[in-house]
């Protein structure tokens, strides 16, 4: 096992250095980059003009002065601006530049909002992870209970009302939750019950522990409700599939032809079996919904974020953020992916991934 994980610690090198090179080469040809932004502003057009025009020139080609909007500018104000955000070099050298800080964890400073990546990611970061984490831990506490329910009493009324509510699960996203949550308890039109802004109130750290814990979990209550409910469902499904097929093997049926107490067999035998997949399964459903379904939910309750930081950069060209923001999704994606294959084997100890034959 130790020589699997040195060789997975190991790939994730080159994975993300593809990823990024990948994601670099595609962004030089997204009109309306920083400088383009930069000159209309300075034009009183605004920053979306830049975007306006068939002649917008690719982010980082070294064309900026053939943007029309640079017309009439002095182009020794345009090479500054150039100069500024680090376009007068050629997109080789940048990207060199930028694997060299990435190494050592300085993603730069954003072009926009005045700090450094690493600043503004730790800023977000506990946002995104409170949603991340108490979501994905009340997905598994509804989900694995229900599952196991519906596949012991598989066709049942149960099991038929309880794929009612899964199928709703199935069929609207996160985010329509999250618009439906706001109009019905955060002030949209009926009743204005929970805040719609941030995770803490104004003047909540004056207040005592147990008011600001409080006041934290009012603040999360409906995110997290969005997100539980647009994710349960395929949880809740994989479990009951899970149990069934475990149900269905003989081992079960001669521990049930021994007198083995129902509730024994289902957790003494199946349940191990059965939670295989779904328990190590955890770290990727974590980061799935931190990086997925947290992001609208992030936007609809004007949650600081990383979702927001993220999709505020690509809205603004802030390359940047971009950039450091997807090092760090993906980074945590490649480790988390290794600790769920530690945890298939520290389930089942007969899994062995280092094992060929």
């Amino acid at each position: 096992m130790t020589a699997y994980l040195i060789r997975r610690l190991l790939l994730v090198i080159p994975t993300l250095f593809g990823i990024i090179a990948i994601n670099f080469v595609v962004v030089q040809f997204a009109p309306g980059g920083p400088v383009e932004q930069a000159i209309a502003e300075l034009r009183g057009k605004g920053a979306m003009s830049s975007r306006l025009g068939s002649a917008a020139s690719d982010v980082g080609s070294g064309n900026a002065g053939l943007y029309r909007g640079a017309s009439g500018l002095d182009p020794h104000v345009v090479a500054e601006i150039r100069q500024m955000f680090g376009f007068d070099k050629p997109p080789l050298t940048r990207f060199l530049d930028m694997v060299g800080g990435y190494l050592r964890f300085d993603f730069g400073r954003s072009f926009f909002r005045g700090k450094t990546v690493l600043q503004l990611i730790a800023d977000k970061l506990p946002v995104s992870m409170s949603l991340g984490l108490w979501s994905t831990l009340l997905v598994y506490t509804i989900s694995i209970p229900l599952g196991i329910a519906k596949a012991v009493r598989d066709g049942s009324r149960f099991d038929v009302a309880s794929s009612a509510v899964v199928l709703v699960g199935y069929a609207v996203p996160s985010f329509l939750f999250a618009i439906l949550l706001v109009v019905l308890f955060a002030g949209g039109s009926y009743l204005d019950w929970f805040p719609l802004r941030g995770l803490t109130s104004i003047g909540a750290q004056s207040w005592s522990w147990p008011a600001r814990i409080a006041d934290y979990f009012w603040h999360l209550a409906l995110p997290i409700t969005a997100i539980v409910a647009g994710g349960f469902a395929s949880l809740t499904m994989l479990t009951k599939n899970c149990f069934l097929e475990e149900v269905r093997k003989q081992y079960t049926v001669t521990a049930m032809a021994k007198g083995a107490s129902e509730r024994r067999v289902l957790y003494g035998h199946v349940f191990r079996n059965a939670m295989l997949l779904i328990v190590a399964g955890f770290p990727q459903a974590f980061i799935g919904i931190l990086f997925t379904s947290a992001l609208l939910v992030e936007i609809v309750f004007s949650l600081d974020g990383l979702g927001l930081l993220g999709f505020q950069a690509a809205i603004q060209r802030d390359y940047p953020v971009m950039f450091g923001t997807l090092y760090v999704f993906t980074l945590l994606g490649l480790l988390m992916q290794i600790v769920g294959d530690v945890l298939y084997t520290v389930i089942d100890p007969r899994i062995d991934f280092a094992r060929r034959d």
